[in-house]
């Protein structure tokens, strides 16, 4: 069968604990680290609810694409467990095809704990688990698609970039996980050169452009300027560059035109798996309405503003009304 996407990387159960006693604490002098949430050392910490959902960026990204319309599959792995079954049911019910689905006899099915403070923010203690043995057994298969949507990586994830990238005839789209941003531009230059849609936070830009060494000298006005790392990040090579900033919304720069996209305000309840609706639904649009980095950019902040409303990274995905090009979607 042909997809119009095939999404890769991670999928977790994730276990998510709410609590109000945490405090943000402003931490301008680390540029990487600039708010953090801190408990008291040693307290012990009321949690207020426990949440069970399914997330990881391969398997937001998937159930995001097939809510619009997009036949996609996923590649991944999980173990043979009880987790891993419900992550594959979970896959059936948003009709994400599974052939790709590897079954790890080496590790459990990943999980991760979600901790969820005072202001809905949240910090993620992943547990990799099979995330770690992903198979990408035959590219050959990969070539049966439009677009292969990238996003974080474990394991032997060396040589599945650079086996993922040797695919021919198709359109990267790639949100580089935690492990490729530590190597850093030394790493992802080859790759970028090869991505179609870059697709990274503010954090993980700023990340990426001190590495390049781009930004050496520049004061912080300048270290901290959108469009500047946009600009840098293009001069990589990908054809398009987006940079999410949270509730200030997101910007995209084609190498001609830098535009802005406005967050739709909403009342946040979960700011978990936000990032993936909004890039998995950024390249949703350039498929859906040829191209156009407007409309895509609006469908990206409409799914990022549904998700946020609801508990976990899948719940709150909107879905198309018709699957047709330019249809529209609900929540």
């Amino acid at each position: 069968m042909r997809y119009d996407v095939i999404t890769i990387g991670g999928v977790v159960e994730d276990i998510s604990f709410h609590t109000n006693e945490g405090i943000i604490i402003d931490n301008k002098k680390d540029m990487l680290r600039q708010r953090l949430l801190a408990f008291e050392y040693g307290a012990k910490i009321k949690i207020d609810k426990v949440d069970k959902t399914f997330g990881g960026g391969a398997a937001n990204a998937a159930v995001s694409f097939s809510r619009l319309g997009l036949s996609t599959a996923c590649v991944a792995s999980i173990g043979t467990d009880e987790r891993g079954k419900r992550i594959l049911n979970n896959f059936k019910k948003e009709k994400v095809a599974t052939e790709f689905i590897h079954k790890s006899k080496l590790f459990e099915t990943a999980y991760s704990f979600i901790l969820v403070g005072p202001s809905n923010e949240h910090i993620v203690f992943s547990n990799r688990g099979a995330n770690q043995d992903l198979k990408i057994a035959n590219t050959k298969n990969l070539e049966n698609t439009k677009w292969i949507f990238i996003s974080s990586l474990s394991g032997n994830w060396q040589k599945d970039l650079a086996d993922l990238f040797k695919v021919k005839n198709v359109k990267i789209a790639w949100n580089p996980g935690h492990r490729q941003l530590i190597g850093g531009i030394k790493v992802l230059n080859h790759y970028l050169a090869k991505t179609y849609v870059l697709l990274v936070n503010k954090d993980e830009a700023l990340e990426i452009c001190l590495s390049s060494g781009k930004l050496k000298g520049k004061n912080n006005a300048s270290v901290n300027d959108t469009e500047n790392l946009l600009k840098i990040l293009k001069s990589f090579g990908p054809r398009i560059v987006v940079i999410t900033e949270g509730a200030k919304g997101a910007k995209c720069f084609d190498g001609q035109k830098i535009y802005s996209q406005k967050a739709i305000k909403k009342k946040v309840f979960n700011t978990t798996g936000v990032g993936d609706a909004f890039g998995s639904s950024f390249v949703a649009g350039l498929e859906l309405y040829k191209g156009d980095i407007i409309e895509s950019l609006k469908l990206a902040a409409l799914n990022s503003a549904s998700v946020v409303t609801h508990l976990g990274a899948q719940t709150g995905l909107i879905k198309m009304k018709v699957s047709a090009k330019g249809g529209s979607a609900s929540g």
